[in-house]
């Protein structure tokens, strides 16, 4: 039985066109996803200035099982985004990890999330896709 577990399966020009396949689909789907997220954020989301209520205008019993499916949606998108940053998983693993946590609700997240959208590099990036798609700069603090 342990033989069939360190045996190395066949490698047929169908199951890497397959594996090729869906490599680049999810890599894009991926990419789509966090794409359209970053372009659909407001342009003040990062500001202090804003403030941080989520349907606070909807019924107690409609907010509170909102904010339960935002903190379940965002703790699956963490690992999740983790294990696609391993090289040779696709798709675009930090920024779905960080997605996440712009999800979940916890103490110092806003300090958290300003740290890691301040980095040059990462805010210009972000900024040219919503330049390209007609969207106002990110406004940081």
């Amino acid at each position: 039985m342990l033989d069939r577990l360190f045996t190395m399966p066949e490698i047929t020009w169908t199951g890497l066109l397959i594996g090729a396949g869906l490599f680049a689909v999810t890599s894009i789907g991926g990419l789509a996803l966090v794409s359209v997220l970053l372009v659909k954020l407001p342009a003040a989301y990062f500001a202090h200035s804003r403030p941080r209520t989520f349907w606070v205008d909807r019924h107690p019993l409609v907010r509170m099982t909102g904010v339960a499916v935002k903190n379940v949606l965002g703790a699956i998108a963490i690992p999740l985004g983790l294990v696609m940053s391993i090289p040779g998983i696709p798709g675009p693993g930090l920024l779905v990890a960080f997605i996440g946590v712009m999800l979940l609700d916890f103490p110092g997240k806003r300090k958290l999330e300003t740290r890691l959208i301040s980095y040059p590099a990462v805010f210009e990036a972000i900024n040219n896709l919503r330049r390209r798609h007609g969207k106002p700069p990110l406004i940081l603090d």
